[in-house]
């Protein structure tokens, strides 16, 4: 049985004819190839280099929009096949939109369910049309084309929206990059006759494997399609990270120096400062609020798994300076006890330490690019991060590949 998506026109406000996000670049480091930015939206302005909490099914698990913009939160990411699915996309607009539904008001970016063509393998099949999947939710079939995709975004009503792409697992062989690449250019260009929204800014994906030439091909063909910022999908998914900063480095080059530029599904302090060094500005990733959750605290010396009984009696804050509620206020030692009890307050409260974590990277990566000084705060910050990693417990934190950087559900 196949389930048919409702899609009217949008409902939420007049739709406007201009796009209205504008970014605009306000200084490149001279020692690296990091950018500062602003990302205007009409929901309010992003600074970047930017991280996006994940908040797949509409909220960043166990937390308040309060807290996750008490957190230094400026844009937050959702995913259009989930919402789709649960509870609709009719519920949304009805509701006035994705930022009134969830009570968000500040930027917000969908993603098209892109990863999904990738993650849920066993549940679809793609053409040149579209996927259709097979439910997770109840095992019905649903179609989703580019058009459809964009349709139900619009719905959605985010500041930002992804079309429709391939995205490969590692390792994968040229012919199935070459259709990925074809499909998802393809894909674009039909998102992009649909997308009507002009209060809604509409990103390429260049896609293609981990083929360089597959990759500077994508990023071409999407410049001369013209739009308003440009991501990159398909990495972080099992690949070795030099292979990951190459291709980065590689597809960045190629993009209009105007426009913003988003790593997608990276999360990782070190990977974040190794792409700010390359030029991307957006990222976004679970894993600060999945690890978060079982006890691991993201820090400038390493992650931190506060379950080890050497915290049992440390009085001390996870991080002396962070001004987070769980610093602020409770020690390792509570922390640990919370998560040996099983309590819901420990996963809360070190969820929001490594989203205030992340919030102060990327603020102070900004600053030190304005600075002309982010050469040597980058190499520092590495440094610190692989003494501290290679002091503590090695097996505390994987880097974020395929299943850990998407999607939060």
């Amino acid at each position: 049985m196949l389930r048919a998506f409702t899609v009217r026109a949008p409902v939420i406000g007049a739709i406007l004819r201009t796009v209205t996000l504008r970014f605009e670049l306000i200084h490149t480091d001279r020692g690296t190839g990091g950018r500062a930015g602003v990302l205007h939206t009409s929901h309010g302005a992003v600074g970047t280099p930017a991280f996006m909490p994940v908040g797949t099914h509409g909220t960043v698990r166990a937390l308040t929009p309060e807290e996750v913009q008490a957190a230094g939160a400026q844009i937050v990411l959702a995913n259009t096949f989930h919402l789709a699915l649960r509870p609709g996309a009719e519920v949304i607009a009805r509701s006035g939109g994705l930022h009134a539904f969830m009570h968000w008001e500040r930027p917000l970016l969908t993603d098209s369910g892109g990863y999904q063509v990738f993650s849920l393998a066993h549940l679809r099949r793609v053409a040149d049309d579209g996927v259709w999947f097979r439910s997770p939710i109840d095992g019905l079939e649903v179609a989703f084309t580019p058009e459809r995709v964009i349709e139900i975004e619009e719905q959605l009503g985010a500041d930002i929206v992804m079309p429709l792409d391939v995205c490969l697992g590692y390792p994968a062989d040229r012919a199935a990059a070459v259709e990925a690449q074809r499909r998802t250019i393809l894909w674009a260009r039909r998102a992009k006759d649909r997308h009507r929204r002009g209060d809604q800014a509409l990103f390429g994906i260049v896609q293609g494997g981990f083929e360089l030439d597959l990759r500077r091909r994508a990023a071409d063909d999407l410049v001369a399609l013209d739009f308003p910022g440009y991501a990159i999908g398909g990495l972080s998914v099992g690949e070795p990270k030099a292979l990951t900063y190459d291709l980065a480095a590689a597809v960045a080059e190629r993009l209009p120096a105007s426009r913003p530029r988003y790593l997608m599904g990276v999360g990782s302090p070190p990977t974040v400062i190794e792409a700010v060094r390359r030029g991307i500005d957006m990222f976004d990733c679970v894993l600060p609020t999945r690890v978060g959750r079982t006890g691991t605290a993201l820090t400038g010396a390493a992650p931190v798994n506060l379950r080890q009984a050497r915290f049992a009696e440390d009085l001390s804050p996870i991080e002396s300076d962070c001004p987070c509620v769980a610093c602020r206020h409770y020690s390792r030692a509570y922390l640990r006890h919370l998560f040996k009890a099983g309590e819901m307050l420990g996963p809360r409260l070190v969820s929001l330490h490594n989203l205030t974590f992340m919030g102060r990277l990327v603020a102070a990566m900004r600053e030190a690019i304005c600075e002309d000084r982010f050469e040597a705060w980058s190499r520092e910050a590495l440094a610190r991060y692989e003494a501290g990693r290679l002091e503590g417990d090695p097996a505390r934190v994987a880097e974020p590949s395929g299943t850990l950087s998407r999607p939060e559900g």
